[in-house]
């Protein structure tokens, strides 16, 4: 089981991996909210019809859950959404992602607080290999590119958004505890794309005749492939293996954007070596997969499950 599960989260983090640079593709024709809108309202769509044929719209549940699904549609579907598209329009894609690569240690931290989760030697040492190795991917191991690195307004947009990320895997550990990864993900995302079509609705948009093919493209593999199958997948991970194992996939997102670029012709680097190996060490360490001799709580011997 962990095995499909772990399987899922790689599929995860290759979509999410191209979803940097199409959805800085995207907003050339699209405004930040009309792409975010489209998306998930294609995304929503399918789901709803998915969740329809297997007859398995259970009312009880959503009667139950209906208050913190809409909450968390609202945090981690428009709210992630909104920044993160709003932000990648006005910073570069390593910003980004180098921001978003932080989505793990943020996910440990609230998971401590939230669900009393302790926190490990295993898990800490995961993450900075991890983070070291996601840093060493981005920056090709310069430290002048680390050094003048700034925090633009896209930058704190996006930080803004990673937070969403965070709150909304645990948040919904927390307190979904009948709900299937599948039911999290229509219900939340259903009100997700209310709240942005909505949104879109006000702001001004460049008309539809001039958006491109290959742009229409990119917003229905992010709506299919990263919202659809991407947010079933995380959901399924939450629910399966922790909000702390499961967001250290999001390491993997830049190794992917590295690989997708040397696959288009870009030449690679030691310091892109090592750190993939590196992010790589991480997830395996981090998840268990990789054993320590010990694995001792570092900040609580308590086991409450999350």
């Amino acid at each position: 089981m962990r095995g499909k599960t772990y399987a899922m989260l790689l599929g995860f983090a290759v979509f999410t991996g191209a979803t940097f640079n199409l959805a800085k593709y995207a907003v050339h024709y699209f405004s930040a909210a009309n792409a975010a809108g489209w998306r998930f309202g294609i995304a929503a769509t399918v789901l709803v019809f998915i969740l329809g044929i297997q007859k398995k719209i259970r009312w009880g549940i959503l009667r139950e859950y209906g208050g913190i699904y809409a909450i968390l549609g609202i945090i981690g579907v428009f709210g992630f959404n909104s920044f993160f598209f709003s932000g990648i329009k006005y910073t570069s894609p390593l910003n980004g992602a180098l921001i978003m690569a932080t989505n793990p240690l943020l996910t440990t931290i609230l998971a401590y607080f939230i669900l009393k989760n302790p926190l490990t030697k295993r898990q800490m040492l995961g993450i900075i290999f991890a983070l070291t190795g996601v840093i060493l991917v981005l920056t090709q191991g310069s430290w002048e590119i680390i050094r003048t690195l700034s925090l633009s307004m896209g930058d704190l947009l996006i930080l803004f958004g990673n937070l969403c990320w965070a709150l909304y895997g645990v948040l919904g550990r927390k307190y979904l505890h009948k709900s299937s990864s599948m039911e999290t993900t229509t219900y939340t995302m259903i009100i997700g794309a209310v709240c942005l079509i909505v949104l879109s609705a006000f702001l001004p948009s460049p008309p539809l005749s001039k958006v491109t093919v290959s742009a229409w493209g990119a917003i229905l593999f992010m709506a299919i492939f990263t919202s659809v199958l991407g947010y079933l997948w995380w959901n399924k991970g939450m629910e399966t293996i922790g909000a702390s194992n499961t967001s250290l996939f999001f390491n993997l997102v830049p190794v992917v954007t590295m690989i997708l670029s040397i696959l288009t012709g870009t030449a690679i680097t030691i310091a892109q070596v090592l750190g993939t190996i590196l992010v790589i060490l991480g997830v395996l360490t981090s998840t268990g997969i990789l054993k320590l001799k010990k694995d001792h709580t570092l900040l609580s011997q308590s086991t409450t499950k999350g």
